[in-house]
C-alpha cells in the first residue's frame, strides 16, 4: 500500500521530470540549475493542487457563457501558473506567455504520459462467484425448473 508520502514524492518526481523536459524543448522556457527546476516543479505541484481548484472554481462562469470558453480557460489558467513560477523561482526562466503556454502544454502531456505509466496495477476486481458442479441448497439447475412459455 501506498503512502500519501510516497505518492507526493511520485508526483513530485514526474512533474520535476515534466518541467525537464518542457524547459530543453520549448524555446523560452529554461532552468539555470537544476535545484531552481526542482523548486519550480515544487511550486507548481503546490500551485496546482491549491490556486488551480479555487482559479478553475472562478472560471465557472465561463462555462456557464459556453463550454468551448471554458475548455480555453483552461490552458490559460496553467500557462499563468507557468508564467508565476517562473517570476517566483530565481533562475528559471519564462520568456512570456507563448512559452508558458507551451511549456505548460508539454508539462501536462508529459505528466498525464508518465503518471499513466507509474500506475500499479492491482488484482483484478472481483468477479463471479465461479461456478459450481451442482446447484446449491434451494437453488435449480438450468433446465430443472418449470418452464413458462408466453
Amino acid at each position: 500500500m501506498s503512502t500519501p508520502l510516497a505518492e507526493f514524492l511520485k508526483r513530485w518526481a514526474i512533474t520535476t521530470l515534466a518541467v525537464l523536459i518542457a524547459a530543453k524543448i520549448v524555446p523560452g522556457v529554461a532552468a539555470d540549475t537544476f535545484g531552481s527546476l526542482i523548486i519550480a516543479s515544487l511550486l507548481l505541484g503546490l500551485f496546482n493542487a491549491t490556486l488551480r481548484p479555487l482559479l478553475i472554481i472562478l472560471s465557472v462562469p465561463l462555462a456557464c457563457f459556453s463550454v468551448l470558453l471554458f475548455i480555453i480557460a483552461l490552458p490559460l489558467i496553467n500557462a499563468g501558473l507557468f508564467l508565476l513560477v517562473g517570476r517566483i523561482v530565481k533562475g528559471f526562466h519564462v520568456d512570456g506567455f507563448w512559452s508558458a503556454l507551451f511549456g505548460s502544454l508539454v508539462v501536462s502531456a508529459v505528466s498525464f504520459a508518465a503518471g499513466a505509466l507509474a500506475r500499479k496495477k492491482g488484482p483484478p476486481p472481483p468477479g463471479p462467484p465461479a461456478a459450481s458442479s451442482g446447484p446449491g441448497p434451494g437453488k435449480v439447475s438450468p433446465g430443472e425448473g418449470p418452464i413458462i412459455d408466453v
